[in-house]
């Protein structure tokens, strides 16, 4: 509520663009800029589309599909990942035990939107501080070490947020369409 409306109200507000049309950021590189912006974004959408779920609706699978909860345990756990392959450091065995279970069917509400919001936070202070490197910096991924760069990670971590956002975004407008 701001200031001037009466209690209980609502302002009619106007939607804002997508963070990347808001010019914010300016300060920053336009790759990490742009990653912090899909980031910011994603928390958006899932709010949005997402944060009226009920437990049981987060762990639900319509179609077998993934559940919503896996999702954004997907998203907050993969950052992680990604990231620490970016700081060209190896995968820590809590890392890799978070990603076995990912697919828990025991979501709350409150830990899965706790844990993604955490995860958002400290991915974005994670990206603003690889924002200086020089994106053109080897980096090798996962057990195969396989070869990309910062620049490339980054991307990456982008996409691979907005991909699975949609993912959930989906989930949860056919969860909701069964609720009547």
């Amino acid at each position: 509520m701001n200031a001037g409306e009466p209690a209980g109200s609502r302002a009619i507000r106007p939607a804002l663009p997508e963070p990347w049309l808001r010019g914010t950021m300016t300060d920053i590189r336009a790759v990490p800029r742009a990653v912090l912006h899909a980031l910011e974004l994603a928390g958006e959408d899932v709010q949005k589309w997402c944060g009226s779920l009920t437990d049981a609706e987060l762990n639900a699978r319509p179609a077998g599909l993934p559940p919503v909860a896996f999702h954004l345990r997907h998203i907050a756990r993969s950052l992680d990942r990604l990231l620490t392959y970016a700081e060209s450091r190896p995968l820590t065995p809590e890392q890799l035990a978070a990603l076995k279970n990912e697919m828990q069917p025991d979501a709350t509400r409150e830990t899965v939107f706790a844990e993604l919001g955490s995860a958002l936070a400290r991915s974005a202070e994670r990206v603003r501080a690889l924002g200086v490197a020089d994106m053109e910096q080897p980096r090798l991924v996962g057990k195969k070490a396989l070869p990309t760069t910062v620049g490339g990670l980054l991307v990456h971590i982008a996409d691979h947020s907005q991909r699975h956002v949609g993912q959930a975004v989906t989930t949860a407008k056919i969860v909701t369409a069964g609720r009547a």
